[in-house]
């Protein structure tokens, strides 16, 4: 699968587990990542980020402020943090120096179904004001991702379309890729 797109980033999202499932999968998934030269990063995870030397962490509102996780991680490592819709938010913590920020959720997600849309209008915005780059999470297909593409967004994160795909991880990856590439010419 990760050698079927253009993979910025892996980030490790296991809601729920126990230190011990998720040190397993940090030293089985890492050295994967890095072999291919993607970054990998720990969601929610700042401790184990430190301890395990993994490329950075991606917290949201419940998690510590983006403040108190650089001065944990120091400035090498890289620090993603949910705005949710929120440009406020966004410019807050791009201000901070947040090394992006992420919108969502960009269409419906069975990973956050109750999570509310954010307008295109958001993504838009953000990409023609502000440098920081932006993240677009939650439900993305390659059938969905054309007005993201075109709006500029710099990444989007995505599960279903990969995990799900009735073809399997590698073909979904493959398939958003393709829809990524042909967006961007039209764009």
């Amino acid at each position: 699968m990760l050698d079927n797109a253009d993979i910025a980033c892996v980030q490790l999202r296991i809601k729920d587990k126990t230190n011990d499932d998720w040190e397993r999968a940090i030293e089985t998934l890492m050295p994967i990542c890095w072999k291919r030269d993607i970054a990998f990063i720990l969601n929610d995870r700042v401790d184990l980020t430190k301890r395990f030397s993994a490329d950075g962490v991606h917290i949201g509102k419940e998690d510590m402020t983006y403040t108190m996780a650089r001065s944990i991680l120091g400035k090498d490592k890289i620090i993603g943090v949910s705005c949710y819709a929120s440009k406020d938010s966004a410019m807050d913590a791009a201000e901070e120096g947040a090394d992006y920020v992420a919108f969502g959720s960009a269409f419906p997600s069975s990973t956050k179904e109750n999570a509310p849309l954010v307008p295109l209008s958001v993504f838009e915005d953000w990409v023609m004001a502000v440098k920081t780059p932006c993240v677009a999470i939650g439900g993305i297909t390659a059938q969905n991702c054309a007005p993201l593409v075109k709006a500029g967004v710099e990444f989007v994160a995505v599960i279903g379309q990969v995990w799900n795909h009735a073809d399997g991880a590698a073909a979904g990856a493959k398939e958003l890729q393709k829809a990524i590439d042909q967006h961007k010419k039209t764009a």
